[in-house]
């Protein structure tokens, strides 16, 4: 039996009832049987802790939008389309580097404004729209603020303070704010969709952070279990000087062979479908000028890849900064006798000796050095410099 599309958000039921509400208005539009929106609009802001689905919020709407039925029942083709990210109408916009760039946006402003194709809707999802430039966001806002008859635009940000998302932006979108999921909900979704035997599901639940991606790979990447605990036995392994080093060079190391294994086999399929499609390895007349033309679209599409690169090493690094700023805080909370759920209660006993080895000033200005080296890095620090400092904070407390 098929399920509906909004199976896909996890322990978002508040969610669910208003785009679903929204889907139904939108149906009625398309189908005639009204002039009123309704529940409807054009423009909607998908905001969340990180892992809460932002982006799976954005394009299951997208795709219940898309249903024929127009109830998003999962089983039709522009169910099916717009989930598996095939449909002609919807345009997802996913930062390859630090930032979106105002010539994508104005690129992607302008193939929105055309009337569907095939579908019901045109809908274009900007994943992480925090990482617009400033040029960028002003392309965005004129289209916003005019918007086609049928174009509908989802943009996914952490939360919808002006850091994040410009005020007028903000205020021409309707706000869907996402919560973090209960590990009950996390660890029913990994039984039941990904297979995981019901021990590691539950385990994995309780130390993701209410992060579904996280708790995906824990259950199922052995090498992601073994990166966490590395990280992890970083607090209480600092006992020499040199420790500092050894442990912000793993760190960084181990950021740099992630991003390059999750990148290599990419790259080069894509430069190789790049040069196929501009003719190279051809034969006879005109094949040096399509060499030239190719190899200068390589250079470019590699300079994006080195871009993309950088993000997924910093991503892959800010997740066991997470990991560790959790790791001070449950040491907070074992001393204060609270009885608040810890972030990694697998490592209970090594909090419990932490918070009889530190006083609470130093475990709290621990865990503050964490948070610096996080801003630190999103300002554009170099991660090994930052990180290094962090440590050094991290042994002398």
């Amino acid at each position: 039996m098929t399920q509906a599309v909004w199976s896909q958000l996890v322990g978002q039921e508040p969610a669910v009832e208003t785009l679903s509400a929204a889907a139904k208005s939108a149906a009625a539009l398309v189908d005639g049987e009204t002039t009123d929106s309704g529940a409807m609009t054009h423009a909607w802001l998908f905001t969340g802790p990180p892992g809460s689905g932002r982006s799976v919020a954005a394009r299951t709407f997208a795709a219940a939008l898309q249903c024929n039925l127009g109830l998003g029942c999962g089983g039709c083709n522009g169910c099916r389309t717009a989930l598996s990210g095939t449909h002609a109408d919807v345009r997802l916009v996913v930062p390859e580097g630090l930032s979106i760039s105002v010539a994508e946006m104005r690129s992607l402003v302008q193939a929105a404004a055309r009337r569907p194709t095939t579908g019901r809707w045109q809908i274009v999802i900007i994943e992480d729209a925090d990482r617009l430039t400033e040029g960028a966001a002003n392309a965005l806002l004129k289209a916003v603020e005019e918007p086609p008859e049928r174009t509908v635009f989802l943009l996914c940000a952490p939360s919808d303070h002006p850091e994040d998302v410009s005020v007028t932006i903000r205020s021409r979108c309707r706000l869907v704010t996402l919560r973090t999921p209960p590990p009950a909900a996390i660890a029913q979704v990994l039984m039941e969709r990904d297979g995981v035997e019901e021990r590691m599901a539950r385990w994995a639940a309780s130390v993701c952070g209410g992060h579904i991606g996280r708790a995906r790979r824990l259950a199922t990447d052995e090498s992601a279990r073994k990166r966490r605990s590395a990280v992890l036995r970083i607090p209480l392994g600092l006992r020499r000087p040199s420790d500092v080093f050894v442990c912000a060079d793993e760190l960084i190391k181990t950021a740099e062979a992630d991003a390059s294994e999750e990148s290599k086999v990419r790259d080069e399929a894509e430069q190789d479908a790049l040069r196929t499609a501009m003719g190279s390895g051809g034969t006879g007349k005109g094949v040096a000028g399509a060499k030239r033309a190719a190899d200068a679209a390589v250079r470019q599409l590699e300079k994006r890849q080195k871009s993309r690169a950088t993000r997924t090493q910093r991503d892959t690094l800010d997740l066991a900064l997470v990991d560790l700023a959790a790791f001070y805080r449950d040491v907070l909370v074992t001393a204060s006798g609270a009885g608040a759920m810890l972030n990694h209660p697998d490592h209970a006993t090594q909090s419990t000796d932490a918070a009889s080895q530190w006083t609470p000033a130093s475990t709290l200005r621990r865990l503050e050095a964490v948070l610096a080296c996080r801003e630190a890095i999103e300002w554009n620090v170099k991660p090994r410099i930052a990180v290094e400092a962090m440590v050094t904070t991290l042994r002398e407390g």
